[in-house]
């Protein structure tokens, strides 16, 4: 099995060596750099390019959130897992048009966390509840200025199926049951849908779509 290799970027060295120790009783999670601030986690991230780095917001020299569309921009295959102490709106939009396929806040316990590692590099979406909460009540008032592109010019029907069913929460395995699909397949079509809306996660597609208004309330438990 191949390890996931992350890199954590927290500017409290003590969250660091917890999350490291964490991550090292998994036989298939690797550490492979530790940041102390922002600009140390572009440049790692640049050199090393880990599957998935964990961002704190609050940092010196570049806050989680440029430091994030840094990496998406230099790194565009890194996945990034926000991990922070704040749940505000200005945050969790900022990072989430950054890029990063998933944001938890610190209460949630290990278990979580390592096995949030483990869904973003699978190309799943993880959401706080708190968070997930706020992106829908956002986009799911709709911006009427704004003149939503077609998706039909864009997506397949299936792909469309596919990504209505991702905004409702459904894991891989949920939407392979859901539509008679294997996981493969499921992902295969995950594939698509990335590379023509241009984005590296589930999360950002789901953001995109209920930006454009592709994806109604109606689609979303």
């Amino acid at each position: 099995m191949t390890n996931i290799r992350v890199l954590i970027a927290d500017d409290h060295a003590m969250v660091r060596e917890g999350m490291r120790r964490m991550f090292e009783r998994e036989k298939d999670l690797e550490v492979v750099g530790e940041a102390g601030d922002g600009e140390e986690a572009v440049c790692l991230a640049d050199e090393l390019r880990p599957d998935v780095a964990i961002m704190d917001i609050s940092m010196p020299k570049l806050d989680g959130i440029e430091a994030t569309k840094e990496i998406k921009r230099r790194c565009p295959s890194v996945t990034v897992l926000i991990l922070s102490a704040y749940d505000d709106d200005q945050f969790v939009f900022a990072l989430l048009e950054a890029g990063a396929a998933g944001y938890l806040i610190k209460s949630v316990r290990s278990r979580e966390v390592v096995d949030a590692v483990r869904a973003v590099y699978s190309g799943e979406s993880v959401l706080h509840p708190a968070v997930a909460k706020k992106v829908l009540n956002r986009f799911m008032a709709g911006n009427k200025k704004t003149v939503a592109a077609r998706s039909a010019e864009i997506l397949s029907d299936r792909e469309k199926e596919i990504l209505k069913l991702a905004a409702r929460g459904l894991s891989n395995a949920d939407i392979a049951e859901e539509l008679c699909l294997s996981i493969r397949t499921v992902q295969g079509h995950l594939g698509h849908i990335f590379n023509k809306l241009q984005v590296g996660s589930r999360t950002e597609a789901v953001v995109r779509a209920l930006k454009e208004e592709w994806v109604t309330l109606e689609d979303v438990p």
